[in-house]
């Protein structure tokens, strides 16, 4: 994995206690980490081609370096030539390979689009709201942080942001959330990340 630039070196081995809030640094490795292991299952399922991958790689570095929050996912349906019309199902096809080699397997919420947006949490936790624009994973519900949701086209992505969600409530309030974790529909997702992120 590539070290963000003007970042520190990414430790072997967690240190004790960490600090409460993501850095911009922390952001950044999480983003590069989400990027090679969606990459990684790209090639893995046979989703894209390693010419693609790379291609879709640069893309998406170079679109976050810009400030403008790209997946990878999205990124190689683009360089693969597909036209905006048919971008939600190749998408969809994409993310049915990628979810295929977690464990559990994502579901998708189809009424994900119609869930408010958890202004409060967002508000709480601003770290995670910025964690979650970088990886365009909004959190889709909050019940007073015992159970939270999270959804993305991009299943690593909602993977990722479930797993520093835990750790962020569990360090504030010493409980450890349950965790939904869902893909969306492409239409949804776009609608969902313009609200929650203001893209």
């Amino acid at each position: 994995m590539k070290n963000p630039a003007n970042c520190p070196p990414i430790p072997a081995t967690p240190a004790p206690n960490p600090p409460p809030i993501l850095s911009h640094c922390d952001i950044a490795q999480i983003l590069a980490t989400c990027i090679d292991q969606t990459a990684l299952a790209l090639a893995a399922s046979h989703a894209a081609s390693q010419a693609n991958i790379l291609l879709a790689m640069d893309a998406v570095r170079m679109a976050h370096a810009q400030n403008r929050p790209l997946d990878l996912m999205e990124a190689v349906a683009r360089t693969q030539g597909h036209q905006e019309e048919h971008l939600a199902g190749i998408i969809r096809e994409i993310g049915d390979k990628l979810a295929a080699t977690l464990n559990p397997i994502p579901p998708i919420i189809p009424f994900a689009g119609k869930l408010i947006a958890p202004s409060a949490f967002y508000e709480s936790f601003e770290h995670i709201h910025k964690l979650a624009k970088s990886l365009l994973t909004p959190v889709i519900f909050v019940e007073d942080t015992d159970a939270i949701g999270v959804a993305s086209v991009n299943p690593i992505a909602a993977s990722l942001l479930a797993a520093n969600i835990q750790d962020a409530v569990a360090r504030r309030f010493d409980i450890r959330p349950f965790l939904t974790i869902a893909r969306i529909e492409y239409e949804a997702w776009t609608f969902l990340t313009r609200k929650h992120f203001e893209l």
